[in-house]
């Protein structure tokens, strides 16, 4: 399966690349993008490179996308992420691997529009890439597989209304959400129940291996940032969830309903409406994911990590 890797790199999204990329994986990563997000969009870049240098992913192109929402200020997720948004592990200043010459629009598009079978695309950060491409060039919907997407909820994480990628950029998230295009989405709900806990990374650093070793540092930090921020006892893996879907369809379980994204709410911003029992009398246009068999996540997860030493 083709899929195009939109991200903000971002703890959750450095480990969506690495399971992407394992060996146990059937995706074929045509390119990875880069959007603002948890991070400025130059560091998410750069994040981005860092991790492909660090799997050895060289044969994948990486392009730098859009600075900031398409409407509003930016925001960052220094909170959760820390200041370079992959704070915790050791990383080389420089990469070896360079993002190329293009736009990350421009390169969604191409890939859309030459492509020989359809594309899924994975938004792990804001929709601000996937509404620009959207809008510049139409057409490319046909190309489009899905939109498998980490974002929104019934509650948020940023505001008591939003979740933080679709609050980036309710507008974005708004274009995608009315653009006809099949999209699963991965919100709060089911992701808050994926936690990675300290025995995670115990049973990580029993594997070692050096991307074993990455993954463990990784988490380290993100567990001890949830703590701190929310007082969780673990840290939620987000963005894993839309790739280990896309590897074991089997894992998580959906309901198909009708979300519609609050652009104009004083307190109610960038709120995923979801309406669960058909109200609004809208069609359904969103297969939302709601629970997923543990073992199977783990064991993926785990699988994913220890193919690196294989």
């Amino acid at each position: 399966m083709k899929v195009i890797l939109d991200c903000d790199p971002g703890h959750d999204d450095a480990i969506a690349i690495i399971l992407a990329a394992s060996r146990i994986s059937p995706l074929e990563l045509e390119a990875i993008t880069t959007v603002a997000g948890n991070v400025e969009v130059e560091k998410n870049t750069l994040n981005a490179l860092k991790v492909c240098d660090m799997i050895g992913l060289e044969s994948v192109p990486v392009a730098q996308g859009a600075t900031g929402p398409l409407v509003r200020k930016a925001v960052i997720a220094e909170e959760i992420h820390g200041e370079s948004g992959l704070d915790g592990p050791k990383l080389p200043r420089h990469p070896s691997k360079t993002a190329i010459d293009q736009h990350a629009v421009d390169v969604i598009i191409e890939k859309l529009l030459t492509t020989n079978e359809p594309i899924t695309l994975i938004p792990t950060g804001p929709l601000t890439n996937i509404a620009l491409a959207l809008i510049k060039e139409p057409r490319i919907k046909n190309n489009i597989r899905e939109i498998v997407l980490m974002g929104g909820g019934t509650f948020g994480n940023w505001t008591p209304a939003a979740e933080f990628n679709i609050y980036v950029d309710a507008e974005a998230a708004k274009v995608v959400f009315e653009s006809g295009i099949p999209i699963k989405m991965f919100g709060l709900d089911v992701t808050h129940q994926v936690l990675a806990t300290k025995q995670t990374v115990a049973d990580l650093k029993s594997i070692n291996h050096t991307i074993a070793t990455f993954v463990s540092e990784l988490l380290s930090f993100f567990i001890q940032a949830y703590k701190n921020q929310f007082d969780f006892d673990g840290g939620p893996i987000h963005d894993a969830c839309t790739v280990a879907h896309l590897i074991d369809p089997t894992i998580f379980t959906f309901d198909h309903v009708h979300v519609d994204i609050e652009t104009k709410g004083e307190y109610s911003y960038g709120m995923t409406v979801i309406d669960k029992h058909g109200v609004t009398g809208k069609q359904p246009n969103v297969y939302i994911a709601k629970g997923l068999d543990q073992g199977k996540f783990w064991s993926l997860f785990y699988n994913a990590i220890a193919s690196y030493a294989e």
